[in-house]
């Protein structure tokens, strides 16, 4: 039986999708979308007819992982321990910077003008926020750490170049290590130097 119209629009759609995750996990958000249209064997009038803006492909190519995201936060303010559940959210999104880098460029950022995503990540923001509060709380956490911190996190995670993309996770599990033992409060040695608002960072 042939395809029809609607079902040959929505294969369109998924292969557009299937394609821009794959693209933006590799090389980050600066792929043209041109050549999204070439990898997914579409023409640029079709790619721009479901996705008229990148902003709206960024927001749809990862909404899954945003849900994923907010799952691993959600999953730490479950957690009984609030220390524990703070180290399990830093090794999370640590690890999902070395296996997406668009992704982590369009949290760290709020992508501009993408109003679902940043919705999203404005929630997944707090609840990392409360999670921090209780992990203070209970003298775990060192009290100047502040929720841009997290973004920095992010940002310098991005940083971490290797061969192979399992490389990239093994690295990025020693640098959350690293972290970790650097956010303890006791001994949290001196103070760290005052916080830099980061652009799009938010403070809760």
């Amino acid at each position: 039986m042939p395809h029809s119209p609607r079902s040959d629009a929505r294969d369109n759609r998924e292969r557009i999708l299937a394609v821009a995750r794959t693209t933006f996990a590799e090389r980050g958000l600066d792929v043209a979308m041109r050549e999204i249209a070439r990898r997914a064997g579409v023409g640029p009038a079709t790619l721009y007819r479901h996705f008229p803006a990148k902003e709206v492909l960024v927001t749809e190519a990862f909404r899954e992982r945003m849900t994923a995201c907010t799952a691993v936060v959600d999953e730490g303010l479950a957690d009984p321990d609030p220390w524990r559940g703070f180290r399990l959210v830093i090794e999370a999104v640590c690890e999902m910077r070395a296996r997406d880098r668009g992704f982590t460029a369009a949290f760290a950022s709020a992508y501009p003008r993408a109003i679902d995503f940043t919705a999203d990540r404005e929630r997944a923001l707090g609840k990392a926020a409360e999670l921090a509060r209780r992990a203070k709380a209970v003298g775990k956490l060192r009290p100047d750490f502040v929720l841009d911190d997290l973004i920095m996190v992010l940002m310098a995670n991005g940083g971490i170049r290797t061969a192979s993309p399992a490389a990239a996770v093994a690295a990025s599990r020693r640098f959350a290590a690293l972290l970790i033992q650097g956010m303890r409060a006791d001994p949290a040695g001196p103070p760290l130097p005052p916080p830099v608002r980061l652009p799009q960072a938010v403070v809760t």
